[in-house]
């Protein structure tokens, strides 16, 4: 039986730099994989907070033990973050407070808080601004398939406007 560090030993990957971001953070890695300790340790994330993988729709973000290696040499950049466990926010959603125990909310989660659901529809258009964030992303807008950092008192104002 092998483990995994049988199947892909450290090495240098060709002399060639690495990026990756951890919360938002760019950093380098001379390897081809890190494991999920070296993402802890390299980005300052305690021991009980969870780190995920980011990945794009429509699969679910990945969720990365300690143990778990990740190959960083794949074509594009690889995202990281990490989420307390039992971590609560609240946030301002059009003058309302939300629960939320996220790290990270994405456009179409705030349609869903503001609105109680999404309509994709091409005559439904959607607007998303924000203030007050954290200082990954303090201020801004957002469109479909975004995602944003959130803290507690974020502020959110959602419009939905019908072309039809």
């Amino acid at each position: 039986m092998t483990n995994e560090k049988d199947k892909h030993p450290v090495q240098e990957h060709a002399g060639r730099v690495l990026n990756l971001t951890i919360n938002g953070k760019k950093y380098e890695w001379h390897q081809q994989y890190i494991t999920g300790a070296e993402v802890r340790k390299l980005g300052v994330i305690p021991k009980e907070d969870e780190i995920f993988l980011a990945v794009k729709k429509p699969w679910e973000d990945e969720p990365i033990p300690d143990e778990k290696q990740v190959n960083l040499a794949r074509p594009e950049i690889e995202h990281f973050y990490s989420k307390d466990k039992d971590r609560k926010v609240m946030l301002i959603v059009n003058g309302r407070p939300r629960l939320w125990t996220e790290r990270i909310i994405s456009f179409e989660q705030l349609i869903v808080l503001a609105f109680e659901s999404y309509d994709p529809s091409p005559n439904r258009v959607y607007t998303v601004t924000y203030d007050r964030g954290p200082h990954e992303n303090p201020e801004g807008s957002m469109v479909k398939e975004d995602k944003v950092f959130v803290k507690d008192k974020m502020i959110f104002n959602v419009t939905c406007t019908d072309k039809s």
